[in-house]
Parts: structure tokens; C-alpha cells; sequence
């Protein structure tokens, strides 16, 4: 069952315009997770929700993905995306993050991780609707 969370309508444009504007490890990640190539569940880029943007976001398993630059790496952009993340996940969203450097030199191991935590995502709540094709042997 998917979840409808409210978002700021005033967002929208800063979000068509950040999606034209994605950072390169924003763009590598998004080759990976685009035309539904991850288990066949659908990710969206630049998602609103509530009064926030976040990179990346599947509606059928309430994962956002977000990926931080060097403008994470500040004690006030800390603060401010650990009180974001806070207010989301108490809509149920689940989050992941992952550095710029770790997208761009270890692909590989950010694809596994986003990976097991869909399995277990999808392991622990039944009412996550299953895309066609999904491989069940996956979650024995």
C-alpha cells in the first residue's frame, strides 16, 4: 500500500531545476536506479515531500536516497539534514545515505547496499506491493 505524504506545491520548480542540475554522482546513481532497474521498483529524482526535496525516492517502499557533497561536510548543513531526515522518517520514511565519493568510486558496493535494504524492506512489511517479475527467491 502506498502512502500519501503531502508536499509544498512551491517546491516543484526548484525541483524541475535541480533535476536538470544533478550533481555527477547524482546522475551516475540515477543510471542505476532509473526505468525501474532496481528489482523492478519505480525511484523517482528530486522527490517533494512535505517542505523538502530529497535525491531520490521509491513511493512503494517509503526509501528516499540521498547523496551528500561537500556541502554536507558543515556543522550547520549537518544539523539541518539530520532534522530533515528526522521529520521524514516520522512520515515512515526509511532513509539511506551515501557520500558523493562513495557513488563515484565504489558504485558497486552503494548498488548492494540499497539492494538489501529494499530485500529487507520488502521482508518486513507484506503490504509493500511487489513490482512484476519481482524474484521471490530473493526474500528466502
Amino acid at each position: 500500500m502506498v502512502k500519501i505524504i503531502p508536499y509544498n506545491p512551491k517546491l516543484k520548480k526548484l525541483a524541475r531545476k535541480l533535476r536538470k542540475d544533478m550533481t555527477f554522482g547524482e546522475v551516475l546513481l540515477w543510471d542505476e536506479l532509473k526505468n525501474n532497474k532496481l528489482f523492478g521498483f519505480d525511484f523517482d529524482r528530486q522527490c517533494c515531500i512535505d517542505n523538502y526535496i530529497v535525491d531520490f525516492y521509491s513511493k512503494n517502499l517509503m526509501l528516499a536516497i540521498e547523496i551528500d557533497g561537500m556541502s554536507h561536510n558543515h556543522e550547520e548543513a549537518f544539523y539541518k539534514d539530520e532534522q530533515r531526515q528526522q521529520k521524514l522518517e516520522g512520515f515512515g520514511i526509511y532513509f539511506l545515505r551515501f557520500t558523493e565519493t562513495e557513488v563515484k568510486q565504489d558504485m558497486f558496493n552503494v548498488i548492494r547496499t540499497i539492494e538489501s535494504t529494499v530485500i529487507i524492506l520488502v521482508k518486513n512489511d507484506p503490504s509493500i506491493k511487489l513490482p512484476v517479475g519481482f524474484d521471490l527467491s530473493l526474500l528466502k
